[in-house]
């Protein structure tokens, strides 16, 4: 059953789902809870935080529909959970009341649309994720102030990391820690712009560990954001499903 991926499915799912880095992990993945008790040696010096915050919706039934406008003409159905058996969420772009414009999990990258705002439950973060392609560095940012940068590889000339507006979609931890994945793998709402599909799958894009540190710094991967397992076990116990990720670069 779908609902049961995270906890038994074979790590070909994770290059199924996902446009992969590097080769594929060799064993199973299981969803991972975040929470916030988490500190390491890439944090920066903390301050006060800002009141800037993003709003996440979480799909409260089996499935969905998203509208193309406030009219109610229905665009798509969506499933909740989703290929991973995580809730369904979206970032909220537009608050309206009893709508919603959110950002889709679909092609092309930054699609959006309309929700009902019964159909969801309403959650806010103060975090966000910002990838400078340029620099090869992130940085997470709770409201205005950075808490957290380091290093990551990007795509490859062949086949880059798009720049654009993500959220995290759901997060896996790959059985084998040593895996081309690292210690987590969160997935993105956005998808490569070259590779329609990588392995079977639709060529999602996702913020991951790695075993080859050394590439980080480099243009090194299909599209996928590898960062060290350090940096990637921090935003897993810090980060939300959800929480924005903005491509620069």
């Amino acid at each position: 059953m779908r609902t049961n991926l995270l906890r038994t499915a074979a790590a070909a799912a994770l290059a199924f789902l996902l446009t992969g880095c590097a080769g594929s992990a060799s064993s199973a993945v299981q969803r991972e809870p975040a929470d916030s008790t988490s500190s390491a040696s890439g944090a920066v010096r903390p301050e006060p935080a800002s009141s800037v915050s993003s709003k996440i919706a979480s799909v409260k039934g089996s499935r969905i529909t998203v509208y193309g406008d406030k009219e109610g003409v229905a665009q798509r159905t969506i499933a909740s959970p989703n290929d991973y058996g995580a809730t369904r969420v979206f970032l909220v772009e537009r608050d309206e009341g009893e709508w919603l414009q959110v950002l889709l999990p679909i092609r092309p990258n930054g699609s959006k649309g309309w929700i009902k705002a019964t159909d969801v439950t309403l959650a806010e973060t103060s975090y966000r994720v910002e990838i400078d392609r340029g620099a090869f560095r992130f940085t997470v940012y709770d409201g205005d102030r950075a808490v957290r940068t380091g290093k990551v590889a990007t795509g490859e000339a062949g086949t880059p990391t798009p720049p654009g507006r993500y959220f995290f979609t759901e997060l896996v931890k790959p059985a084998d820690q040593g895996g081309a994945y690292g210690a987590y793998a969160f997935g993105l709402s956005g998808f490569s712009p070259v590779l329609k599909s990588f392995a079977g799958g639709p060529g999602q894009l996702a913020i991951h560990g790695t075993n080859k540190p050394s590439a980080i710094g480099t243009r090194a991967s299909h599209g996928c954001v590898r960062v060290s397992n350090d940096d990637i076990t921090w935003m897993a116990k810090n980060l939300a499903i959800g929480t924005p990720v903005v491509v620069r670069g």
